[in-house]
């Protein structure tokens, strides 16, 4: 299923990529720090490329 996502992932689509199930979650432990998120017209968007770039960085 992952190796299906776009490169610009919904919400939803990014809940399944980074393997979590609340949107609460992504907002609060990715997003406020740092994931960024493309906004177009309302829509957001995740870039699969930023998604892998903020796990390589928060790696310990």
């Amino acid at each position: 299923m992952v190796n299906r996502l776009p490169r610009y992932m919904s919400i939803k689509q990014a809940l399944v990529y980074f393997n979590i199930k609340s949107r609460n979650t992504l907002k609060k432990n990715y997003i406020a720090k740092g994931l960024p998120v493309v906004i177009i017209s309302g829509t957001k968007r995740i870039d699969r490329l930023d998604a892998d770039k903020f796990m390589e960085k928060h790696k310990i």
